[in-house]
């Protein structure tokens, strides 16, 4: 098996890290929803070497994400563990904070609905939740790219689509967060930092 790669995880690594290391500075474990590739874990476990980082994702793309972390050989990053948000039993385990990046446009909306509420009984007091993908704003696309992104989605999988932060801040209030920071990111997309009361 190749060690599988994605383009969109090189470009956006660097100006995401520069968001989430302040927010992360307290932390010492996070665990991140969506893997994919494994990119995002090696790469941010290495550059906070203070954090164990739990990779998950449904189970294709567990044995990539096993390649990334023989080869990056840091030890402060946990094995990958299945986790279908609406489906598979969530570890038994509090974390200080979970990230989750390009997610919620391709899941269908009970799996949105899912990983929030997982999110918010897995999160440890003041523990935070770091969104990033594009989103939507009073039911608005942000940019023309992101509402054609939107199209192309749909294409795919009528379920799918970019959310709207109302929607996702809703979900995120009935899970116990409150929205600390919401920020802006290139390529028209955001990271939505919420806390755990």
């Amino acid at each position: 098996m190749n060690i599988p790669y994605a383009e969109s995880c090189e470009q956006n690594r660097g100006p995401i890290l520069k968001v989430i290391r302040p927010v992360l500075e307290n932390c010492s474990s996070v665990l991140e929803i969506g893997s994919g590739t494994g990119q995002h874990a090696v790469y941010f476990a290495a550059q906070m070497p203070h954090l164990v980082w739990h990779p998950s994702d449904c189970a294709q793309y567990l044995p990539g994400i096993d390649l990334w972390i023989d080869d990056a050989g840091i030890d402060n990053v946990a094995r990958p563990f299945e986790l279908d948000v609406s489906c598979s039993t969530w570890p038994d385990l509090e974390f200080d904070a979970v990230f989750s990046a390009n997610t919620a446009h391709i899941m269908h909306w009970r799996d949105v609905e899912a990983m929030f509420a997982g999110v918010g009984e897995r999160l440890n007091a003041g523990g935070c939740f770091l969104l990033y993908g594009p989103f939507n704003y009073d039911g608005a696309f942000t940019s023309a790219s992101n509402e054609y992104f939107d199209r192309w989605l749909k294409s795919r999988d009528p379920g799918s689509g970019v959310r709207d932060f109302g929607e996702l801040d809703r979900l995120a209030q009935q899970a116990g967060m409150c929205l600390a920071s919401d920020f802006m990111m290139p390529e028209n997309n955001r990271i939505l930092y919420w806390r755990k009361a």
